[in-house]
């Protein structure tokens, strides 16, 4: 497993290569100016759509605005916004939040041009149910252009679902269940296992009711969700209020500068701020990736563009608001630079193994101190002195090992390998628990509140996993139509909330081998999606000016007056 683990990783490597997160960005800044900043028409006229002002139950689709949205966003909102953006903090420093928000900024356009193109060439052969992503876009657009590109437009249409498969299974339902199976587990002694048969019947009773109970669960569940992870992210920032306007200039700078080594942080240069901020915001808001305009496509509109300026609100919800908030809540508790949680009164001695150039640490009892306990199998680090570290612009490295509990049951360190032309030097006596992702962030709303961290984000994880699992679900089962047609869609479902339940069993030991999985699909997903946005984009570029234009000369009217919240929600106002 250990030698598959290392081939997907270089795959990862190359497919992520930040040689194609600057063409992703890039895209996105030039898209930007074509349609002369349609980030200002999305945050505008975007609004009153989602409202329902233009919904019409005489136009083909299957779910309104506000429902197409929400299962868009409910794939999008997820796991990452509350690890991933602590992740990028802890490895890049707070000047990642600032790149983030650029990102964020830039792939709102990105985001209205692949849906209006997905709009413009969708399956409506069953108006009710239709059928739409960057498959449908390449299988008609190409031969469009040249019809002797017909059987290649298939053969990409057929390549990008196997990755959107690929995927699906993966990063949107296995590592979904197995990381809500781990959180649980771990702060409540539920069995895994428990945890993935619970979610798999709560999936199985959502996704059979197709797209339309998709959407109307979504339509419910998303802004439900974001609005306790944001009101909880209120409350402590209201603790901490003095501390915001030192945090937003803190990021501004970081992003410019650098950050400089302070407890746990080692560290980050401006190029590495840069790109984990970008990764982040990438992975996210899925930009570029081809997922989200699956979901955009049942929308229930005759205006292609329409669904493209709503999806522009995506990467402004998911990035600029929610990840902020993670953010700003990690930064002003002070968890990402704490103090080390017990100091060694004599550390472990610098050891050299059996490999030349490899480095480790003595064996021993991880100290003890009132209100710290440790858990077997916990990961902690020391920080060593070594050579230049290019991540964090010194000399400044992590050491990592494993808290194992002996025959005496002490809590022991072992110690990982460490590599390193010189040997290392230990300046700071203290140890760290390896606070990463979404124990980071549970770290900072406990130290406001004790415990409050372990309810909400267990509460988040469940909530935000099911809502990622039903939306990408529909995405797979999209795939699955595309490839062998409606009758697969059963089979297809089935597997889905069969694998919730694998993932969770402990067959999978580790979250690396499905995200080294995932990362090949979607990474596989951008490179197809993105040279058919470049050749389509023109196309998307007409129609959006064209809605523009007549948008602000009133030939497309005021819309109606918006239906009331529970018939939007529900879907009753185009039923």
């Amino acid at each position: 497993m250990g030698s598959m683990n290392d081939v997907m990783a270089t795959m990862n490597n190359i497919l992520w290569h930040n040689v194609v997160l600057f063409v992703l960005l890039g895209t996105g800044i030039v898209l930007t100016i074509w349609s002369r900043f349609s980030q200002r028409v999305a945050l505008t006229h975007g609004w009153k759509v989602i409202r329902g002002h233009y919904d019409d139950p005489d136009d083909p689709g299957a779910i309104n605005h506000f429902q197409a949205l929400s299962a868009a966003l409910s794939a999008t909102v997820g796991l990452g916004n509350i690890g991933g953006v602590a992740l990028a903090i802890a490895l890049g420093g707070p000047g990642a939040v600032f790149w983030m928000w650029i990102v964020g900024f830039f792939g709102m356009s990105i985001k209205l041009t692949e849906v209006t193109l997905s709009m413009l060439y969708r399956n409506t052969d069953d108006p009710d149910n239709p059928h739409g992503g960057p498959m449908w876009v390449v299988s008609k657009g190409l031969p469009r252009l040249n019809p002797s590109l017909k059987g290649l437009a298939r053969f990409i249409g057929v390549v990008f679902c196997i990755t959107l498969l690929v995927s699906t299974i993966t990063g949107g339902n296995m590592f979904q269940a197995w990381n809500v199976g781990e959180i649980t587990q771990e702060y409540f002694g539920i069995p895994s296992v428990a945890s993935g048969i619970i979610l798999a019947l709560i999936v199985a009773a959502v996704i059979i009711g197709g797209i339309k109970r998709i959407g109307a669960v979504a339509g419910r569940l998303v802004p439900f969700m974001v609005a306790l992870y944001l009101l909880a992210g209120t409350y402590v920032l209201a603790v901490n209020v003095d501390l915001l306007l030192p945090m937003l200039k803190l990021i501004v700078t970081s992003a410019f500068s650098g950050s400089e080594a302070s407890g746990a942080f080692i560290g980050g240069t401006m190029g590495y701020a840069f790109l984990f901020g970008m990764k982040r915001a990438l992975f996210s808001n899925e930009a570029g990736q081809g997922s989200s305009p699956i979901a955009h496509s049942a929308a229930k509109t005759d205006e292609p563009v329409r669904e493209g300026i709503v999806a522009g609100l995506e990467p402004f919800i998911d990035t600029l608001v929610v990840c902020t908030f993670t953010a700003l809540v990690i930064l002003s508790t002070g968890v990402w630079n704490r103090g080390a949680e017990v100091q060694f009164p004599d550390p472990p001695a610098v050891v050299q193994t059996d490999i030349d150039g490899h480095w480790s640490l003595e064996t021993i009892a991880a100290p003890a101190a009132r209100g710290v306990t440790w858990s077997d199998g916990e990961a902690v680090y020391m920080i060593v002195n070594a050579h230049k570290n290019e991540q964090s612009g010194n000399n400044l490295h992590r050491l990592s090992g494993t808290i194992r509990y002996d025959a005496q049951d002490r809590p022991m360190v072992e110690w990982n390998d460490f590599e390193s032309a010189e040997r290392p030097r230990i300046g700071d006596p203290g140890l760290y628990a390896s606070l990463v992702g979404a124990t980071l962030t549970a770290r900072a709303f406990d130290s406001v509140t004790p415990g409050l961290g372990k309810w909400l984000v267990t509460i988040a994880v469940w909530l935000f996993a099911v809502s990622t699992m039903i939306s990408w679900s529909y995405y797979g089962e999209q795939g699955m139509v595309f490839l062998a047609g409606e009758k697969s869609i059963m089979i297809y479902k089935l597997v889905y909330c069969l694998l919730i339940v694998v993932a969770t069993s402990g067959i999978v030991k580790t979250a690396t081998e499905l995200d080294n999985l995932t990362g090949i699909g979607t990474g596989v997903m951008l490179l197809g999606n993105l040279p058919i946005i470049w050749i389509f984009a023109s196309q998307a570029m007409r129609a959006y000016r064209n809605y523009v234009e007549r948008l602000k000369s009133g030939r497309m009217g005021p819309g109606h007056a918006a239906p009331s919240l529970e018939d939007l929600i529900s879907g009753r106002d185009v039923d």
